[in-house]
């Protein structure tokens, strides 16, 4: 499996990239300045991958 790291992925051209890369497969490690934000991001991309 392929993986990418992002940084800044729970905003913005960082989720955005997020979004894409995971529906192509890709395991996505995403990194955020807060922990709060991040999750929220990463629960938002879980709900619309499954």
């Amino acid at each position: 499996m392929k993986t990418a790291l992002i940084t800044g992925a729970n905003k913005s051209i960082g989720f955005e990239a997020a979004r894409q890369l995971l529906q192509q497969g890709y395991y996505v490690y995403l990194g955020s300045r807060d922990a709060h934000n991040g999750q929220q991001a990463a629960d938002q991309l879980k709900a619309t991958s499954d």
